[in-house]
C-alpha cells in the first residue's frame, strides 16, 4: 500500500460523518460519489468499538463526544452512519443542540424507506443487540405502512468478524447461516450496520436469489442530496477533500479505509478520550503495564 497523503485543509465548514469503527466509510463513500465538491471529516471511534454490546448510557457518551468533535473541526452537518446510534441517540444528539445552526441527521429512517419501497411485505432486520432491542427500525417502517411485517435479529458476531477481517472464513459464513435461520422467509433483508456490506458476498450466497439485500448507504447519500436540496444554506462548497480521524489503531484504521473508500485515505489523525471528550492524540503515548491514576 502507497503512503497515505497528509492531510490538507478543508472548507470551514465540512460534513462530518461518524461511526463506532470504519464501517461507516461505506456511508461516506456513497456520499462523496453524490457530492464529490463537498469537504467532509470521517471519525471512526474504532479504539471503543464496537458500540452494538455498550449500555445506554455509554452510547449516549460516545455518541455526544464524537458530535461535539465534529462540530469543534467546523462541521454544521453531521451525518451519524453507525445504525445502533442512529437508532437510540439521534433524538437526544438533536435535542442536545437544538436551536443551534447544526444539524444531526441518521440512517435509520432512509434505511426504512428504501426497505418499504422494495418489500413485498416481510423486511428482515440484521443488527446490533442495541440497534435490534430499540425497535427503531421496526417502528419507522410502520409509520411508513402500518401492513408491513419486520422481523428484526440482533447478529452481535458479525461486526467482530469484520473488525478482525474475517470476512471470507469459515466463521463468517456459519455465523451469517446461523443469522438467517432465526430472521425466516422474509423478501427483504436490511444489513442495519455499517459492518455487514463487507460481508455482502457471504449473504449473497446464503439467501435465497429472490430476497432484496439491502445495504442502505447508497439512499442515505440520496437523501442527504434531497435535504441539501431543502436546506442550501447549509452547503459549504469546498473541493472534495476529506479528513478521517480515529480513536484506534491508525495503521489497521488505514488498511480497512482504502477497501472501503476504494482508495488510500490521508494519513488517519489520532484521537482519544481525556476527562470525558474525545481530543487530538499523538498515537503511542498510551503508557503499558501497570500505571496508577492521580487523583
Amino acid at each position: 500500500m502507497s503512503e497515505s497523503p497528509l492531510p490538507t485543509p478543508l472548507s470551514s465548514h465540512p460534513i462530518g460523518v461518524f461511526d463506532s469503527g470504519y464501517g461507516g466509510l461505506s456511508v461516506l463513500r456513497e456520499l462523496r460519489r453524490v457530492l464529490p465538491n463537498e469537504d467532509y471529516i470521517y471519525l471512526g471511534d474504532s479504539g471503543r468499538a464496537p458500540y452494538g454490546g455498550r449500555d445506554l448510557a455509554t452510547v449516549l457518551d460516545f455518541a455526544e463526544q464524537c458530535v461535539d468533535l465534529l462540530f469543534a473541526e467546523g462541521c454544521r452537518v453531521v451525518v451519524v452512519a453507525c445504525h445502533t446510534v442512529s437508532c437510540v441517540a439521534l433524538r437526544h444528539l438533536q435535542q442536545l443542540h437544538a436551536g443551534t445552526d447544526r444539524r444531526i441527521l441518521g440512517v435509520t429512517i432512509p434505511a426504512a424507506e428504501n426497505a418499504v419501497a422494495v418489500s413485498k411485505g416481510h423486511i428482515g432486520f440484521l443488527g446490533t443487540r442495541r440497534t435490534v432491542s430499540s425497535h427503531t427500525f421496526r417502528t419507522e417502517v410502520a409509520k411508513l405502512d402500518s401492513h408491513v411485517k419486520v422481523t428484526e435479529v440482533a447478529a452481535p458476531l458479525l461486526a467482530p468478524i469484520v473488525e478482525e477481517g474475517w470476512e471470507d472464513s469459515d466463521i463468517a459464513r456459519l455465523s451469517v447461516e446461523q443469522y438467517l435461520s432465526q430472521v425466516g422467509d422474509v423478501d427483504t433483508l436490511v444489513l442495519g450496520c455499517t459492518h455487514y456490506p463487507l460481508l455482502r458476498a457471504v449473504f449473497e450466497q446464503s439467501l435465497p436469489k429472490e430476497v432484496h439485500l439491502l445495504d442502505p448507504a447508497p439512499y442515505v447519500a440520496l437523501r442527504l442530496v434531497d435535504w441539501f436540496g431543502r436546506h442550501p444554506e447549509f452547503r459549504s462548497q469546498g473541493t472534495g477533500k476529506l479528513r478521517v480521524l480515529s480513536s484506534g489503531d491508525t495503521v489497521r484504521f488505514a488498511k480497512n479505509a482504502t477497501r472501503f473508500l476504494g482508495s488510500v485515505p490521508p494519513l488517519i489523525e489520532h484521537v482519544a478520550e481525556r476527562n470525558g471528550r474525545l481530543i487530538f492524540s499523538p498515537e503511542g503515548e498510551e503508557p503499558t503495564g501497570q500505571f496508577v491514576r492521580v487523583v
